[in-house]
């Protein structure tokens, strides 16, 4: 008796691993559409693969803003969930595009969603003799299988930065790295200025003015009226300063 459950035991075992190894990953259509609630890595949810984007920043990420005036964006116009794997060759293919034609020091790319949602496959066996080692759908809830990102409609999902005169190659390079996602992305160019808030009249124009303070690849507005600050009146001659 002990020779026949050993026997049968290294069967089974066999079994196991020969369905492990010809698994492949499932289609993403099984994992399109947002129909759980937000899964993120916790304490609770412990050894989640890491995702295959590593990178969101791609270009010369460090030039100031007045470096890069024109930008243009990706937008998303479904609800619907992008892996990780689908925005690393995005990034890829984008960031390629962009060296190749335009130069490494031209653009500054950004992916603008990351990740966060965790993915579960409970996994079936499909062998010969699987019906006497699985239980169906006892203990249904699945195994940690990869990230994805849960989008919106009208969310942003790239955004590239450039000079002026950049403007189709980024448009290409953006168009390319649509065809790496599933559904339906449109591509916008904006009226700001960069990747700030303000559309270019009004950077100009608060540019003449001398009321902007570089921030990184963003710019803080300078307030005309308020309290003046100690390094604006250390600036200050002491005849306005009274006594």
């Amino acid at each position: 008796a002990d020779g026949v459950f050993l026997f049968g035991s290294s069967r089974r075992l066999g079994v196991r691993r020969r369905a492990a190894a010809a698994m492949g990953r499932r289609p993403f259509k099984c994992y399109r559409y947002q129909k759980n609630k937000p899964y993120p890595k916790s304490r609770f949810n412990r050894g989640v693969p890491d995702p295959k984007i590593r990178i969101y920043d791609a270009g010369k990420k460090k030039y100031p803003v007045d470096i890069f005036p024109f930008a243009a964006h990706m937008v998303s116009v479904e609800k619907e969930q992008l892996s990780s794997e689908a925005l690393e060759a995005a990034r890829v293919a984008c960031n390629k595009y962009m060296v190749k034609n335009a130069g490494k020091e031209a653009f500054h790319l950004r992916i603008r969603v990351h990740p966060w949602h965790v993915l579960r496959i409970n996994k079936m066996l499909s062998c010969a003799g699987a019906d006497r080692l699985q239980t169906g759908m006892r203990g249904a809830f699945g195994k940690t299988y990869g990230t994805v990102a849960r989008v919106e409609i009208g969310q942003i999902l790239l955004s590239v930065r450039a000079r002026d005169v950049h403007k189709p190659q980024v448009l290409e390079s953006l168009r390319r790295a649509k065809y790496k996602f599933p559904g339906r992305q449109r591509l916008c160019v904006s009226n700001n200025w960069g990747f700030t808030k303000l559309p270019r009249e009004r950077y100009e124009a608060l540019q003449a003015e001398g009321r902007l303070v570089k921030d990184g690849i963003n710019v803080k507005v300078l307030a005309p009226k308020g309290p003046l600050d100690s390094r604006t009146l250390s600036k200050l001659p002491l005849s306005m300063l009274g006594d």
